[in-house]
């Protein structure tokens, strides 16, 4: 009882100054946006991200382990990751800052925030439906990897707990034959630290995980089927090895951009 308590003050501590820290850190860099390009947006959100992280560590005692980052081809690519968390959005930047997301359009009408949203050259999904969303996040894509960047993309289209049987969606297989790049699939484990729509964030060691690259090519079929069979299979074993206990002094965390980070 008394370390849930412990828990719930530090996760307390930490959503004030994280929320503090965010509109601080946006509104000081605001008058600089029209000045700025989008890899120097991309840049001055790695550094928002890496005082999250920091925050995470010396408050809640939580870490989040970065493997295979080694993994990641040069160039363009598209990251297709599990999603249980919205530390998940707070990883990737740390890793490559050329990398972009495909966004609900409502994001685009946060006041100030959504202007570093765009100018950073995420892609805002059109409303009206599947159909149309999926068409404007191809067109983006397109112009994305034109400029050199990589995507972000979650197939299974929303958070999901920890163990919840997957429900990978068309979209990530129409973006990896439109865009003929390579996909990097990503196993994690961060919605047992923190969970979606959590106030409590929990003390440990989350692993997210880049697997082995899937080369373009492969026919519709095969991709989704693959896609799912590397991640579930990594995921099984991820969540496994947190049941047993992770060790605390693992290494992993990212310190510096992998390979390919070039401005874009």
């Amino acid at each position: 009882m008394l370390e849930e308590v412990r828990t719930w003050l530090r996760s307390a501590i930490f959503n004030a100054l994280f929320f503090s820290s965010t509109a601080l850190l946006t509104l000081v860099g605001a008058p600089l946006l029209p000045f700025l390009s989008a890899h120097a947006v991309r840049v001055y959100a790695r550094m928002w991200m890496r005082l999250v992280h920091m925050l995470l560590r010396g408050i809640v005692g939580l870490e989040v382990e970065i493997r295979g980052a080694d993994r990641i081809p040069k160039g363009s690519v598209i990251f297709a990751s599990k999603h249980q968390s919205a530390l998940d959005t707070l990883v990737f930047h740390l890793v490559r800052t050329d990398v972009v997301y495909g966004l609900k359009r409502e994001l685009a009408y946060l006041p100030i925030f959504s202007w570093y949203l765009a100018r950073a050259g995420n892609i805002f999904l059109d409303r009206g439906g599947a159909a149309k969303a999926l068409k404007s996040l191809l067109r983006g894509a397109k112009e994305a990897v034109a400029r050199g960047c990589s995507i972000v993309i979650f197939p299974e289209g929303t958070r999901t707990p920890p163990g919840a049987p997957p429900d990978y969606k068309a979209g990530v297989a129409a973006l990896y034959a439109a865009l003929g790049v390579p996909v990097v699939p990503v196993a994690l484990d961060t919605g047992r630290f923190w969970p979606r729509r959590s106030f409590v964030k929990r003390p440990g060691r989350a692993v997210v995980e880049f697997l082995d690259p899937i080369a373009p090519g492969l026919p519709r079929e095969r991709f989704m089927a693959e896609l799912e069979r590397r991640i579930e299979e990594r995921q099984r074993l991820l969540e496994a090895e947190a049941l047993r206990g992770r060790s605390r002094d693992a290494a992993g965390r990212v310190i510096a951009a992998v390979p390919g980070d070039e401005a874009r």
